[in-house]
């Protein structure tokens, strides 16, 4: 095979140690490494000594981080690779094998990089993800307090659609202080609540331990802090995505997508969609698209692939919120499929096409045009035609069709 990089290196991660191969025109050498800063300058160094333009090494967890942080400082191409795509032989499993394999790989030019983004990019991606998961925190224990309310025969959930709302706040809060007259507990209803103080003195009816209302405070002074956290996060966010303000309102316009889904997007996929080369690469990489398992002619199945597993949730989540809305293409899309198909193929549909969308959008920098929800019968018009009538012939009527001026 030929030899498309001279200077190179393949490097096997850990989480206390890495091996280097370099492999120059005139040798191999292999050193070992530990993990720490100012071993990591060293491999740098140790790099450069030896002209390796190219390097390489495995996606392992977290650990590649450290290093391409420092080596793209250093201006030394690195390439990340999915583990999967580089396996070795097997029965020839060792550190130092795994290095001299992936140097073997990225000499001949036969790697494929995964996609990473830009310093400002990452940095980001890991504030948009920790706010999701600590909106996803939040939501947990919201479930915890109704599971402790349930717990005390507390049925506040069974009137009340929202239990943290101003109405139920103030009744848990009340509860905890050691209020437990339900008629006392119901005048504290606010809003639409206030015609339900019948319903809602029955269920404030109940037996609360000293326990659960040590349980319950705890659990609202962790709902508050993470209200500030997230509201923090939300600041921090806003600011870093100013130069994207644009890209986030043409997002907006996509029916299911709010700003939070759009931020998410533009973290994870980036706000240029050159470095994917079709619509079909995005949904691949974010792993909202078939996958692809043929063999003698026979389809197989075609599970879909892990990929960004955080743009897909979000997308998931948005592809949920579409298919509520009225009158809309992604909301027509949703329920023909959900109705051969089932619910969860039909969210994934609507989620591929909801960032086919997005990156259509991002490519040409126009807002997104509503087709409407008759927009794919319009397409199908003759079939539709045909299959009404074969239907109705089947019923047995006879069908004379005759087109409206």
């Amino acid at each position: 095979m030929d030899v498309i990089y001279t200077h190179c290196c393949g490097l096997d991660v850990h989480k206390k140690n890495v091996v280097a191969c370099a492999i120059t025109p005139v040798e191999k050498e292999i050193r070992t490494f530990l993990t720490l800063t100012d071993d990591l300058i060293s491999l740098a160094d140790w790099l450069k000594t030896k002209g390796c333009t190219h390097v390489a090494m495995e996606s392992t967890a977290s650990y590649w981080k450290p290093i391409y942080n420092l080596l793209e400082l250093e201006d030394i191409k690195t390439i990340v690779v999915n583990a999967k795509h580089i396996k070795n032989v097997p029965g020839r499993k060792t550190d130092v094998k795994d290095a001299e394999w992936i140097a073997g790989l990225l000499q001949h030019g036969l790697l494929q990089g995964n996609y990473i983004p830009s310093r400002d990019q990452r940095e980001l991606r890991e504030l948009i993800r920790y706010r999701r998961s600590m909106i996803d925190e939040r939501a947990r224990e919201i479930n915890r307090i109704q599971k402790v309310l349930e717990g005390a025969t507390i049925k506040l959930s069974s009137v009340a659609t929202d239990v943290l709302g101003k109405s139920g706040r103030a009744m848990i809060e009340a509860m905890i202080q050691g209020q437990e007259n339900p008629e006392t507990l119901s005048e504290l209803a606010k809003g639409k609540l206030k015609n339900k103080k019948a319903d809602l003195q029955k269920a404030m009816h109940g037996l609360m331990g000293n326990h659960q209302k040590l349980m319950l405070d705890a659990q609202l002074k962790h709902i508050d802090f993470l209200d500030d956290l997230i509201a923090k996060l939300d600041d921090e966010v806003k600011t870093r995505m100013l130069p994207f303000e644009e890209d986030l309102e043409l997002l907006d316009t996509i029916p299911g997508v709010g700003r939070r889904t759009a931020e998410q997007i533009l973290a994870e996929a980036g706000p240029d969609m050159d470095q994917f080369p079709s619509a079909a690469h995005l949904c691949s990489w974010a792993g909202v698209a078939p996958g692809n398992n043929e063999s003698a002619g026979k389809r197989k199945s075609g599970k879909v692939k892990k990929g960004n597993q955080k743009l897909r949730s979000a997308l998931v989540e948005a592809a949920r919120a579409a298919a509520r809305t009225k009158e809309t293409y992604l909301s027509s899309q949703y329920h023909r499929i959900a109705a051969r198909r089932g619910a969860n193929r039909a969210v994934l549909a609507v989620a591929h096409s909801i960032l086919t969308i997005a990156y259509y959008i991002l490519k040409r920098r126009l807002p997104y045009i509503e087709l409407g929800p008759n927009y794919y019968e319009e397409r199908k018009r003759h079939t539709v035609l045909k299959q009404s009538i074969k239907k109705l012939e089947a019923l047995g009527y006879k069908v004379t069709v005759e087109e409206v001026a």
